[in-house]
């Protein structure tokens, strides 16, 4: 019980996408727009089922796979790292739900700005890059995992 209480953030903010998926479903056409070239404009549309498909890859693979990683590290060095794998999580969670909200409010409004997303994207690898300094060798996170050592 203990475990589902500090996994309770991590699962709401995994469902926010999800939840505004479902807000806006019935105003949606049955042909949304699925991908954007670098100017913003529209160059491939797709069924709104696919909405589903893509919100589930961007946040539900982020959180399933930081929940699995724990619990196959091989030496469990990852309990070492104190905080930080939890951290790591909320903001790899947020970061994905946040592109999957901005994701559908593109594809409701069908229109997108690809320079919000290249900037968020730098903003991830800015955090990235310096946090992984701070991380201790592990097998699944970071620069100095076995198999690049």
């Amino acid at each position: 019980m203990e475990k589902f209480k500090k996994e309770i953030p991590f699962l709401a903010i995994a469902l926010i996408p999800f939840v505004y998926l479902i807000y806006i479903w019935n105003r949606l056409p049955e042909k949304v727009p699925m991908h954007w070239n670098g100017a913003g404009e529209i160059d491939r549309y797709g069924d709104k089922k696919e909405l589903v498909v893509t919100l589930f890859m961007l946040v539900g693979i982020t959180y399933f796979v930081f929940l699995i990683i724990p619990s196959i590290d091989p030496k469990q060095k990852l309990q070492n790292m104190g905080n930080k794998l939890n951290n790591l999580r909320m903001i790899l969670t947020l970061l994905m739900s946040g592109l999957a909200v901005f994701i559908l409010y593109s594809v409701q409004q069908k229109t997108s700005n690809p320079s919000f997303v290249l900037a968020i994207i730098g903003l991830l690898f800015a955090f990235l890059g310096n946090y992984f300094k701070t991380i201790k060798p592990n097998y699944f996170i970071g620069i100095k995992t076995p198999w690049t050592l």
